[in-house]
């Protein structure tokens, strides 16, 4: 019996994910209960470990199968790729089991080229719509799939804009759009020797390769090194027939989560753009408003959104990370995953969840990763610190926590000076998946632009990383690697520091202090004591480490290296004396200088100890 590759989104469930991917899993758990899903099919992680096992191929058993499904679609659909009448247009998303935000490549729009630009400008009475469609096509097929450097597609429609005196790509027209087309496929042409693919059924398998391929860059291994995430796992392909968020003002598209991700707060969180595709969000081209405001544009559908919500949080027992579009009014939605949260997140999450009666105590802590808890016991900014410094500049708090930085501006920089030891925050315009390396060896990260849901906000909340997004008072100058606050200039090296709870970006290095156990983290540590097995000892060299970790319930010291005690300024030259020295008599009266710290020392020990 032939395996199955490929499964439509009716024929799968959330207990599919090792086969249909994180995404392919939900989309079909969404569909199962009758939640508006537009229809597709999923390319199981399966078929991308058979690709790389065929040598970067895909086979004729799972092409045949991918073309069944593609016909199954188009009959559901009554619309056909590429036709010059009513096309199909498709998108195509990876899918890893693990969430991957950002990680690997996605191309929509599929299935334009000059015959159905023009029948889907006569399906929907609007030409600008589906040129703008194209030229979006063109460009993300040109990056994700010929590989083509995105700046020379950004370059052209930049250019186009400034010439027309345009501040937004929404202002541009028909025959502005014509024109970027044109100029993008001739980019294609003189990059890569060939015209653009017409063929849409070229167009697909081209990119159903270039999400498998995906799999496996750069930025791709090095999220999934951080993350403990295995590389044999493979990513899914998700091929959804398109809705357009952007075909005018009644039409729209959002990111939104069931709580607040940064804070844990039971309230909707997220933003939306009208008039936009998804890219438009996550990307930080525009600046999105906050998902309160639908409420007063589309009442209907901000209530059909808010029942949606709360139906999938009800459904998964957990905060949903959830994308939807708006088409003519009518609401779809295009995915849900367990949302991403802070460690504060977290722990608020999962003790109102057990307290309400969703989750046993139990789940509540599996809820909680231990590198969460990690993040708790890092320091803050002190009340003291922050009363003296006056903020530079405010931006969106996307992730909180505090960073004290060097200023660096690519990420290649921060990778290179972190591995000397130097302190970096990562300063960008906006973030994009290359950064990723940078992000994770940065202290903190700082863009100018993009919303709560940006990449930037995403990845560093996953991170644990402070963040702060969108801050529109700096000017960054990424090639002169300097940024501006109104007449003060920040270059290369010099410091700053984040405040992630409130947005504020500080200049200089701010003073920190420790955190302490209260609140929900008090109550869900009492509940890893009602049930846990295991007795906790600490690493503890000085009366002040062993202090702490009594404070933060260690019952003893498992580990205390003694060479540590000698470390401080003024018991490190007598170390120092002792190891230069030339006689017996010399080392002899270097120790006897060190006796008394280290005799002071275990007894501060043992008292912290309660001994």
């Amino acid at each position: 019996m032939m395996k199955k590759y490929v499964y439509a989104f009716e024929e799968g469930s959330k207990e599919m994910k090792p086969q249909l991917g994180g995404k392919g899993a939900n989309l079909a758990e969404m569909k199962k209960i009758g939640l508006p899903v537009p229809d597709g099919f999923t390319i199981t992680t399966e078929a991308c470990n058979q690709y790389y096992v065929d040598g970067k191929t895909i086979s004729d058993d799972i092409r045949s199968q991918i073309i069944l499904k593609l016909e199954e679609l188009q009959t559901k659909t009554g619309k056909i790729l590429g036709d010059n009448n009513d096309p199909l247009l498709v998108s195509v998303r990876s899918g890893a089991v693990v969430s991957m935000p950002g990680m690997m490549d996605t191309v929509l729009n599929l299935g334009l080229n000059d015959v159905s630009v023009e029948g889907l400008a006569k399906l929907t009475g609007n030409q600008r719509f589906a040129y703008d469609c194209y030229r979006r096509f063109i460009q993300m097929f040109g990056d994700v799939v010929l590989e083509i450097p995105k700046y020379k597609f950004d370059r052209v429609l930049d250019g186009q804009k400034t010439s027309q005196g345009y501040e937004l790509d929404t202002q541009l027209t028909v025959d502005d759009l014509a024109h970027i087309v044109k100029e993008f496929k001739a980019i294609v042409k003189k990059d890569k020797g060939f015209d653009f693919p017409m063929n849409p059924i070229d167009q697909l398998l081209m990119s159903i390769e270039a999400v498998f391929n995906s799999w496996n860059n750069d930025r791709a291994r090095v999220y999934r090194n951080y993350n403990d995430i295995p590389h044999d796992l493979g990513t899914a392909v998700n091929i959804q027939s398109m809705v357009f968020g952007n075909m005018g003002n009644t039409c729209g598209t959002g990111v939104a989560f069931t709580r607040n991700p940064s804070t844990g707060e039971d309230k909707l969180f997220g933003e939306f753009l009208i008039n936009a595709q998804g890219e438009d969000v996550v990307a930080g081209i525009r600046t999105p408003q906050k998902i309160e405001e639908l409420r007063d544009i589309m009442p209907e559908v901000y209530e059909q959104f808010a029942e949606v919500a709360n139906r999938l949080e009800a459904h998964y027992k957990d905060m949903q990370d959830i994308e939807f579009t708006i088409e003519r009014g009518k609401l779809y939605m295009l995915q849900t995953r367990t949302g991403k949260r802070t460690a504060f997140a977290a722990v608020k999450v999962a003790v109102d969840m057990e307290e309400a009666g969703v989750i046993s105590k139990e789940e509540a802590l599996l809820r909680v990763a231990p590198s969460q808890l990690d993040q708790l016991l890092h320091p803050m900014f002190s009340v003291e610190g922050l009363a003296k410094a006056t903020p530079l500049a405010k931006g969106l708090p996307a992730s909180p926590g505090a960073a004290s930085g060097r200023v660096y501006f690519h990420s290649e920089d921060v990778a290179h000076q972190s591995e000397n030891g130097v302190e970096c925050i990562l300063v960008r315009t906006e973030t994009s998946p290359e950064d990723i390396e940078g992000m994770v060896k940065a202290n903190g990260i700082l863009t100018s632009r993009g919303g709560m849901t940006s990449h930037a906000a995403v990845v560093a909340r996953g991170m644990g990383k402070c963040c702060i997004a969108g801050c529109s008072d700096i000017f960054v100058d990424e090639e002169e690697k300097l940024f501006r606050v109104g007449d003060e200039t920040f270059r290369e090296g010099d410091w700053i520091s984040l405040d992630g709870n409130t947005g504020n970006l500080y200049a200089g290095k701010l003073d920190t202090v420790e955190v302490s156990l209260t609140g929900d983290f008090a109550k869900l540590l009492s509940w890893a004591d009602d049930v846990r097995t295991l007795g906790i000892r600490t690493n503890a060299d000085t009366p002040r480490d062993s202090e702490v970790a009594v404070r933060f319930g260690a019952e003893g010291i498992g580990l205390c290296r003694t060479e540590h005690m000698f470390f401080s300024e003024e018991r490190i030259l007598n170390v120092r004396r002792m190891i230069l020295s030339n006689t017996l008599q010399e080392r002899l009266e270097s120790l006897k200088l060190l006796l008394p710290y280290q005799r002071e020392d275990f007894i501060g020990i043992f008292k912290a100890m309660g001994e």
